[in-house]
């Protein structure tokens, strides 16, 4: 069992049901809105690690979808501002743990079931990943007002 912190899109319900499989697993979680902290670069920037700057964004945003915003194209700089100014563009969850033997906390974007069960020491119960269940539905998590006026 670990605390995690986990940012999240309020009402997001693929974020839900990572929720529900981190709390089946045993752990702690202390959810946090990722609209709602204050995102720095450098704050930001642990939680991508080593993977390429494409890998940063949700590939399911909105802007990312209608190539308003082409993350292959933009440098570490580029990025890390854009997602400061837009966090939706994160992909989700952050999370963050102070793992087994480690002094500082472990930090990850997107939800990476093996990536938890080595900075927590933890297996993890059940699977999950990072689908959308309202895109699985042919819904969308687009916000209405955006909808109306693409």
């Amino acid at each position: 069992m670990a605390n995690l912190i986990f940012w999240e899109k309020r009402g997001c319900l693929g974020n839900a049901g990572q929720k529900a499989l981190l709390r089946a697993s045993g752990h702690l979680l202390d959810v946090r809105d990722l609209r709602e902290e204050v995102w720095t670069p450098a704050r930001l920037r642990p939680f991508f690690g080593d993977r390429p700057i494409a890998a940063w964004f949700n590939p399911r945003a909105p802007k990312v979808v209608r190539r308003e915003v082409r993350p292959e194209t933009l440098d570490e700089a580029e990025a890390l501002a854009m997602l400061v100014a837009e966090p939706l563009l994160i992909r989700r969850p952050l999370l963050a743990v102070a793992g087994p033997g480690r002094s500082g906390l472990a930090c990850a974007s997107g939800f990476d079931p093996a990536w938890i069960e080595a900075a927590t020491g933890a297996p993890m119960v059940g699977e999950g990943g990072e689908t959308c269940p309202r895109e699985a539905m042919g819904g969308s998590c687009e916000p209405a007002a955006a909808k109306a006026s693409a």
